[in-house]
């Protein structure tokens, strides 16, 4: 369907600015050079990130405070085995999709630990990476309460993702 669905689209939208007299290959130069600047204006903060957490990842210090934070997870009803997930995963999208997939491997995807992650996965955000392209691109530099709100929302959705497992079997 979406194989039909999409040339459709472009055709239509196509149609539509050349009835309304839009220089349609012009607009398309315009904007895709804008999102080239885009993407060189965002450059430094994704490779900032991306190093970041693979340093955090190799020197083990992910692992360390999820064994760390342990106890407190246990007490909100997040496994142990997806105490480093809780960490990760607002960090890097990618990052957080690998080390599911281990807990996945390590534990079965049909297990408990492995329907925690699997719903924590799609529960949760990116969120420093998130917050960090926002604000990078739009140069904002006093944010206040945004990490806060952003961590209160994931350490929800990871609470949630335990409590909803166990509910439903």
């Amino acid at each position: 369907m979406t194989a039909i669905l999409i040339p459709i689209i472009i055709v239509l939208t196509a149609i539509a600015a050349l009835i309304q007299g839009i220089d349609v290959f012009g607009t398309f130069l315009i904007g895709a050079q804008k999102g080239i600047q885009t993407a060189l204006h965002l450059l430094p903060t994704l490779l900032a990130l991306l190093v970041a957490v693979s340093m955090l990842r190799a020197s083990g210090a992910i692992d360390l405070a999820g064994n760390t934070l342990q106890p407190f997870f246990s007490a909100l009803g997040i496994p142990q085995e997806c105490a480093a997930l809780v960490l990760l995963k607002p960090l890097s999208g990618s990052g957080g999709l690998a080390l599911g997939s281990e807990i996945m491997q390590a534990c079965g995807a049909d297990s408990y630990v492995g329907r925690v992650a699997a719903v924590m996965l799609g529960a949760s955000e990116t969120s420093f990476y998130t917050i960090g392209i926002y604000t990078g691109q739009l140069s904002l530099k006093h944010t206040r309460w945004l990490i806060p709100a952003a961590m209160c929302a994931d350490l929800a959705a990871f609470v949630a993702a335990g409590f909803f497992v166990r509910l439903l079997g």
